[in-house]
């Protein structure tokens, strides 16, 4: 028996008027991006020569913008930033870690964790409400002035310390947003399978509810990685402490200018990608929602 061959699936045919539509859409992409292109130079170069005829412009570029103090002062800016970078890699993992276990502790149910519950809840309100510098003020040499501890801590370490206590605050609530956010009705069918409620939580609720906060966790990574520059208060010499010392030294504000260059080029990576990963929940989440 022979079978006769697959015939080729029928090709699909564009109307004049889809064609006409798409060319439509095409040309009006072409458009906005000519206009979005000539009313962003035309807006840079109103704000250009308003500066560079004001007064006071020379003497701001002579102050703020030296091109030879800030090759000067960019080994020591960036040997303190390095130490920044440190900070905020043991912060950020701190943070998360804490702030997830306050997190978990707030939404524990039954009368027997109203103690824990409370406690955690104070936690939450007193440091979100404290100024993260004056927790800075306290911790590094509050603590250290108790003389629990027979040696003397680097003020970075009492930095990194400080920045966990306040930021784990944020956290926990943007976790226990996402963890509320869960239905219900996921508990109990993992309870109804025999799970228990550490395993519910660990392989059900907290999986999904990370996802749903995921971009307010990276935003608040984003306000985490400019506070790590706050240490230089206790005298830790990072990134902008450094930049005082050159300030110092070269009678010019520069320095500043080139550590908060390295802030903003640290954080514009992690803005794209928040922005990005927003984008995309964004439009999964509204598929076939948009008329």
């Amino acid at each position: 028996m022979t079978l006769a061959p697959a015939s080729d699936p029928p090709v699909r045919q564009v109307s004049a008027v889809e064609l006409e539509r798409r060319a439509f859409r095409k040309r009006q992409g072409t458009k906005s991006v000519v206009i979005s292109i000539i009313s962003t130079l035309v807006l840079a170069a109103i704000v250009w020569v308003t500066l560079i005829n004001t007064p006071g412009w020379s003497r701001v570029t002579e102050m703020f913008f030296d091109w030879d103090v800030a090759v000067a002062a960019f080994p020591r800016i960036w040997k303190g930033f390095l130490l920044n970078l440190q900070v905020l890699a043991i912060s950020a993992v701190l943070v998360l870690v804490f702030g997830l276990l306050i997190a978990t502790i707030r939404t524990l149910r039954g009368p027997v964790w109203l103690p824990l519950r409370a406690l955690a809840a104070g936690y939450t309100d007193l440091f979100r409400g404290m100024p993260l510098i004056i927790v800075l003020y306290i911790v590094g040499f509050g603590i250290p002035g108790l003389e629990l501890i027979p040696v003397r801590l680097p003020y970075a370490f009492w930095g990194t310390v400080a920045l966990t206590l306040t930021y784990s605050a944020y956290v926990s609530e943007v976790f226990r947003a996402g963890i509320e956010a869960v239905h219900p009705s996921q508990r109990q069918a993992a309870r109804s399978l025999g799970l228990s409620h550490a395993k519910t939580m660990r392989l059900v609720v907290v999986p999904q509810a990370f996802r749903k906060v995921t971009p307010a966790l990276m935003n608040d990574f984003v306000a985490l990685q400019k506070d790590v520059g706050l240490i230089s208060v206790l005298g830790a010499v990072d990134a902008v402490r450094a930049a005082q010392i050159e300030t110092a030294k070269y009678f010019d504000f520069t320095p500043y200018v080139v550590a908060g260059l390295l802030f903003v080029l640290l954080a514009i990576p992690t803005i794209r990608l928040t922005d990005w990963y927003t984008a995309r929940v964004r439009a999964r989440e509204q598929v076939g929602g948009i008329v």
